[in-house]
């Protein structure tokens, strides 16, 4: 598998089972992409759908941080909504941003799952600090201008993959694609 190939991919955050696909697989912390992730673009607001998913895995215990690459203060807004810490300006897929989070919710590589929608930051940035990777396909069609820009070759990298959905088999090891 390669360094831009996520180890799961899901329709949505919310098809992601806490139990089977995080706690069954070992991860306990989570770090959480913001944009499209959490939060629509489109609307700017967290989906009812995450919320409920984010309230059933922090009762199940697991731990969280939004790593973000956004330099103004929207994801402390909504660090703070939901109650989780934030990394913003992380600047990934560089590694300070991923590393501050891990420390800020006391995990380790072994134990941490990136979750975002995008390959060349969360995923790429995931692997590099040997941590899994969970894609989720994008809340929203609305995006970033150059984040548009890179969908062909989003498209190409991902070609063969199908997003899980919440009726989707578990299986902590990777996608056999071959």
């Amino acid at each position: 598998m390669g360094i831009v190939h996520p180890d799961r991919y899901f329709a949505r955050i919310s098809a992601i089972d806490v139990q089977k696909d995080l706690l069954g697989c070992g991860i306990t912390h989570a770090l959480l992409d913001m944009d499209n992730t959490l939060v629509s673009r489109a609307s700017g607001d967290v989906p009812s759908d995450v919320r409920n998913w984010l309230s059933r895995a922090r009762n199940a215990g697991v731990s969280f941080c939004i790593v973000s690459n956004n330099w103004h203060d929207t994801p402390r807004i909504h660090g703070r909504e939901l109650g989780i810490p934030v990394v913003a300006k992380a600047c990934k897929p560089l590694p300070h941003g991923l590393l501050a989070a891990r420390a800020a919710i006391g995990a380790r590589s072994n134990d941490t799952v990136v979750i975002g929608d995008q390959l060349l930051t969360d995923v790429m940035g995931a692997h590099m600090l040997g941590m899994k990777a969970y894609l989720v396909a994008p809340l929203s069609e609305v995006d970033l201008r150059h984040t548009n820009a890179l969908k062909p070759l989003r498209e190409a990298l991902l070609a063969g993959f199908v997003p899980e959905n919440e009726h989707a088999a578990s299986s902590c090891a990777p996608d056999a694609r071959d």
